[in-house]
């Protein structure tokens, strides 16, 4: 389920909640329980070991690999 950030306007902390998508727009209260919140703007962070493999060599992407001449 995702998880959604959100900062009061009140007390200043920043809480996240979880709820499924169709309710991402819904208010929420901070735990401290103000109503006055905001919806924050996140980005996302991937983590795991499902990455590419970097390559050997040490020679990476256009400007490393020699290939901008």
């Amino acid at each position: 389920m995702p998880r959604y950030d959100f900062r009061c306007r009140a007390c200043g902390s920043t809480f996240e909640v979880s709820r499924p998508m169709s309710a991402s727009d819904d208010p929420a209260s901070c735990p401290e329980g103000h109503d006055d919140t905001v919806k924050l703007l996140s980005t996302v962070a991937m983590t795991g070991g499902a990455a590419a493999p970097r390559p050997a060599g040490g020679g990476g992407g256009c400007c490393g690999g020699g290939c901008c001449s």
